[in-house]
């Protein structure tokens, strides 16, 4: 697989990188031996970057991937995980002593005594981002992380954090039908050479060749759909009508539809690199097929008039999960 750099002094890894919460069982069940053959096939074919999180159903990703490591200790990874929110209650602690909590707790269920980047899941309003960017340095000087991601962040955040230490990533929602991080945020990760990882680039499942269907075993999944407004009638039928004349578009090239939105994403910014989710190994081999895919600026073109900017029937999200994420327009 081609390689992208992970910060601007920062590893190269695949161009594409491995979302690990599917892999807990977000999106339905997955039993350990099915997540290990996922992690193992993202190796082999060269998606070295995973991507977990504290809450990713309470610590089971990080823990899966721990015990992977400790099993094969030949595959090697660049690994970013994720801190900063309370589960119960839900909320969002950026302090000193929860973030160090949460990245000691992090690194002992990955089995590991450093991770190559630690992110803030999400911002603590309360706190000034330089004394939190403060608290990060802290880490890289104890030699517990090698660098600062920074998720779920406006354009004003980036440039504050900045000032105090170079962010080497920002991970925010990208897709073709989540596009706001082109409104400023691309453009300062650019400017201020931090690499951007957009999250969700199959758009939850939707930019795929089947139309998205819910797993009635998956909890956390149908709690999250079932007040999604894009999932949501009338506008889940409606974004799958649009849909549906992609995913045609894709299958008269030849390739998934998961592969083709995830080539937009990389052709979009040169320096990117989306982080799809999955459970399983045939969907992490459709995803895979965008690294292979160079889009023309015709082609380009003629998937911006099936899917235009703004297409998408409802909001990302609901009044309820929208907190957290910061609004810069």
């Amino acid at each position: 697989m081609k390689q992208r750099q992970l910060g601007q002094n920062g590893p190269m890894v695949g161009a594409i990188g491995l979302g690990c919460m599917s892999i807990a069982g977000f999106y339905g069940e997955c039993d350990v031996k099915t997540a290990n053959d996922t992690l193992a096939k993202a190796h082999e074919i060269g998606m070295t970057h995973l991507d977990t999180a504290k809450i990713y159903s309470e610590g089971i990703s990080e823990n899966i991937i721990g015990e992977f490591l400790k099993d094969n200790p030949d595959k090697k990874f660049t690994i970013a995980t994720k801190g900063g929110i309370n589960t119960n209650p839900r909320g969002f602690d950026n302090s000193k002593e929860y973030l160090t909590e949460c990245l000691d707790g992090s690194l002992k269920r990955l089995g590991i005594d450093y991770v190559d980047l630690y992110y803030i899941h999400r911002r603590d309003q309360r706190i000034p981002i330089e004394d939190v960017m403060e608290t990060l340095v802290g880490f890289i000087e104890q030699g517990k992380i090698g660098s600062i991601g920074l998720s779920e962040i406006s354009p004003a955040t980036l440039e504050r954090a900045s000032a105090i230490h170079p962010v080497a990533a920002v991970q925010n929602e990208y897709s073709l039908w989540t596009r706001q991080p082109e409104l400023g945020l691309i453009k300062a990760c650019k400017r201020l050479g931090t690499t951007f990882v957009p999250f969700s680039p199959v758009g939850r499942g939707i930019l795929t060749d089947h139309a998205a269907s819910f797993d009635v075993s998956a909890y956390d999944y149908n709690r999250f759909m079932n007040t999604n407004p894009r999932f949501m009638e009338p506008n889940f039928s409606a974004n799958q009508k649009k849909i549906d004349r992609f995913r045609a578009y894709a299958a008269d090239k030849n390739v998934s539809t998961a592969g083709l939105a995830i080539a937009w994403t990389l052709a979009m910014d040169e320096g990117a690199i989306p982080i799809p989710g999955t459970r399983t190994v045939d969907h992490l081999l459709e995803c895979a097929q965008g690294a292979d895919i160079t889009l023309s600026k015709d082609e380009l073109a003629e998937i911006e008039e099936i899917l235009p900017v703004g297409f998408a029937h409802g909001s990302r999200y609901s009044d309820e999960q929208k907190i957290g994420p910061e609004d810069y327009c």
